[in-house]
């Protein structure tokens, strides 16, 4: 029997080729505007609106049919969302699992709450379609799945904070002074909640606190890391440059973020998905 991995489009990748993975688009929502998170959407144009709108923002996930739809035709299914405090996605997709399952006896299906989104959810992806491609059965998949999930984690270098602060995510005040200090809000996730832990001025005192972060967090040479940028390709690389000095078998990604991670990252933005130590805010 195959097996479906199936995400909203959080994972900031839509497809993958060669492999039985899907996405379900979220949209970005700013008044009367909808982005919704596909490759047809213009992320640049969707930055660009958004930078200059001054009212409240937030993100809308995909509904139970939108998930059945992508779980339709398949034998078993292990979709992994969003972080559930962020969004609606978990639930939904678990409402949908429900039903795929009772209308389809003998049959399975796994929701994965990924606490996270990004780079660091497309490394259980991946994690999930390497475990199929080895023969394992549907339930080994899920715990191993699991397994690694817990060992993983995500940092975020913000140039700016509006669209957080626009979603209560941050307080307004303190975006408007991070934009006009030229400081950098470095954070992670926690209980599934978007955390500022550090505020470094300028980009060169950005990167190295991401790197201290990552060796704090259990970054090992040789371990895997995924850097999404919202067209911040300069950081990104000093990023990558400064991890290479200090790891040179690590083993990157670096790609752009899509409408979604876009809309948290917002230009000059990063994240940072890699592999580390046990993470107690990303266990299952």
């Amino acid at each position: 029997m195959s097996i479906r991995i199936v995400a909203d489009s959080s994972s900031n990748v839509y497809a993958l080729e060669g492999a039985n993975f899907v996405t379900v688009p979220m949209k970005v929502i700013a008044g009367e505007k909808e982005f919704t998170d596909t490759p047809s959407q213009s992320v640049a144009e969707m930055v660009r609106y958004l930078k200059g709108y001054t009212g409240k923002s937030g993100s809308s996930c995909p509904n139970v049919q939108e998930w059945l739809d992508a779980f339709a035709g398949e034998d078993d299914i292990i979709a992994i969302t969003i972080s559930g405090p962020l969004s609606g996605s978990y639930n939904s997709a678990k409402q949908a699992a429900e039903e795929f399952v009772s209308e389809h006896p003998g049959r399975k299906a796994y929701v994965i709450d990924s606490k996270t989104a990004g780079p660091q959810m497309m490394l259980i992806v991946e994690k999930l379609l390497a475990l199929i491609g080895e023969g394992l059965d549907f339930d080994t998949v899920v715990a191993k799945g699991i397994e690694y999930a817990n060992s993983t984690h995500i940092l975020f270098c913000l140039e700016s904070m509006m669209n957080l602060a626009r979603n209560g995510r941050v307080s307004v005040a303190a975006a408007k002074l991070a934009g006009v200090l030229g400081i950098r809000g470095v954070g992670d996730v926690r209980q599934g909640q978007i955390t500022t832990v550090a505020k470094p001025r300028g980009a060169k005192k950005a990167t190295q606190t991401l790197v201290e972060m990552m060796k704090e967090r259990g970054f090992r040479d040789g371990a895997q890391l995924r850097i999404a940028h919202c067209f911040g390709e300069e950081q990104a690389n000093a990023v990558f440059d400064a991890v290479r000095a200090e790891f040179p078998n690590a083993r990157f990604t670096l790609e752009p973020t899509t409408c979604l991670c876009s809309f948290y990252a917002e230009a000059g933005g990063l994240m940072i998905g890699f592999e580390g130590g046990f993470n107690e805010n990303n266990h299952n």
